[in-house]
């Protein structure tokens, strides 16, 4: 079964319409690619998916979760089966990586000290950061920040990531490890939508692209 469905969906934005008749499925395992230029409407899709922007026309189906008539209440449940790496790592400057970690897993609903602390261990080794759980935030490289983000988006194994501009900030090899990151995630059984405008990319690691045009999804 599709992990998304949408059908006939619109995408608003303060009552404007920014994508009109939209319509895909995104399967398990799937790597997909979002592109489209500034202004085209990637970033308001991606936060229907997790129901910061609403959807108010159409069918749109993530897991079986209707975001039509999705209740406030629901919506926390969601989002945390969904991992998310924004372009901008959003990391707490206040703590160091394991609370960073920690302060998710706590949010979610967590309560065993080992379980969370075994969760934790494994999340930084698949991204290769196991020595940098005591160091703040600033202390890091954005490209390690990066990968403190996708460690954060996998915490509650999710069957969905989706990675806003995740190498916006990245020089180009360090955000060459990123996606590749994400493509070996990918091939781990789970589905990652990359909205990227770095086009260099889709040669190296081949996916399945939709583009934001004309108000349209093609």
């Amino acid at each position: 079964m599709s992990i998304i469905e949408y059908k006939g969906v619109e995408v608003l934005r303060k009552e404007h319409v920014v994508l009109k008749d939209v319509g895909f499925k995104i399967e398990p395992g799937e790597f997909v690619y979002l592109i489209g230029k500034v202004g085209s409407g990637k970033s308001s899709l991606l936060k229907t998916l997790y129901a910061e922007v609403p959807v108010l026309t159409g069918e749109a189906r993530i897991y079986e979760y209707d975001l039509t008539t999705i209740r406030r209440k629901q919506i926390p449940q969601l989002r945390r089966r969904i991992g998310i790496v924004f372009q901008d790592f959003q990391l707490l400057t206040d703590r160091n990586v394991y609370a960073n970690l920690e302060f998710v897993l706590d949010a979610t609903g967590w309560k065993d000290k080992d379980a969370k602390e075994q969760r934790i261990e494994e999340v930084l080794k698949e991204v290769g950061m196991t020595n940098k759980s005591y160091k703040m935030p600033h202390e890091l490289s954005g490209g390690e920040q990066q990968r403190i983000v996708i460690a954060r988006a996998l915490l509650n194994k999710p069957e969905l990531i989706i990675a806003d501009e995740p190498t916006g900030n990245l020089d180009p090899e360090t955000g060459e490890q990123i996606i590749n990151h994400l493509y070996s995630i990918a091939k781990e059984g789970t589905a990652v939508i990359v909205a990227t405008h770095n086009m260099t990319m889709l040669d190296r690691f081949p996916g399945r692209v939709l583009h934001c045009e004309g108000k349209h999804l093609l």
